[in-house]
């Protein structure tokens, strides 16, 4: 029987109802990549960094990952991404090795930094280039960087368009288009699985494209004005932080969370 977001929030009314209070409340809570990237005093190098991250965010924690980007862009600030002559791999492994020495893409990292600089060369002003695509061509475009992915649905590529289109790092706009996947975090995929639509079923073995279904029905359902919203909230859920899980840190220990009743993780 496939899952439907429509039957459960029918079935489920008083825990959709929490859960759209949990959306709400953590639309706030900067995103990771973008809490760096609006650091950059252009809007060149804020597109570009944040590319950058969205590319690097992968096998690491929250916390730490904030640190390692931060760390890059105070050693190579804003166009220090892209000018020529390209930071030697030494330099820009010694920023990551001073947060995570152990992580899994560490050897990836200085291909991925040299990838998005050539992008931005290739491309230059990068407002320009997102007004002159519409998202699946910028979604194609995307490709170019190394560890960006090259096969449907690319949900790195999907991650980056939205966070450069609702971000607040450009006032550009693509041309008009269908708009790509909503990005489908493991803090959603946590979610959906546990309080969502697929609480009742198991959620592994639905396949890729049903799981992406049920949750842009979920997310349209949970912010229907912005429905990455309910994308970028749900990324915070038993997500590991600095010290225990974001939603914890950010709810006073689970006791303000709107999810407090019917969360097994909360803290009692």
């Amino acid at each position: 029987m496939a899952v439907s977001a429509d039957r459960f929030i029918h079935d489920e009314p008083a825990l959709f109802k929490a859960s759209v209070k949990f959306v709400q409340k953590f639309s706030t809570v900067p995103d990771p990549v973008l809490f760096v990237s609006r650091k950059a005093s252009s809007e060149n190098a804020r597109i570009a960094w944040t590319l950058l991250g969205t590319v690097l965010f992968q096998s690491i924690s929250y916390a730490e990952f904030v640190k390692v980007l931060q760390g890059l862009f105070e050693k190579f600030p804003n166009e220090g991404l892209w000018t020529l002559p390209v930071p030697r791999e030494s330099d820009i492994l010694s920023v990551i090795d001073s947060v995570v020495p152990r992580w899994s893409l560490k050897e990836h990292a200085a291909g991925i930094f040299w990838s998005v600089g050539s992008f931005v060369r290739n491309h230059k002003d990068l407002s320009a280039w997102i007004a002159s695509r519409a998202p699946r061509e910028m979604w194609r475009d995307l490709g170019e960087i190394y560890f960006m992915g090259k096969s449907n649905p690319r949900p790195k590529a999907c991650a980056a368009i939205f966070r450069l289109l609702y971000g607040g790092v450009t006032m550009a706009k693509p041309k008009e288009g269908p708009l790509p996947p909503l990005p489908l975090t493991m803090g959603a995929r946590r979610f959906l699985a546990i309080l969502g639509p697929s609480k009742e079923h198991v959620f592994s073995e639905l396949t890729a494209k049903e799981k992406q279904a049920m949750a842009t029905d979920y997310f349209k359902a949970l912010s229907p004005e912005n429905p990455y919203l309910a994308a970028h909230s749900l990324q915070f859920f038993l997500e590991n932080g600095s010290e225990d899980f974001i939603c914890r840190a950010q709810t006073a220990q689970c006791k303000q969370c709107p999810l407090y009743e019917f969360c097994n993780y909360g803290t009692r």
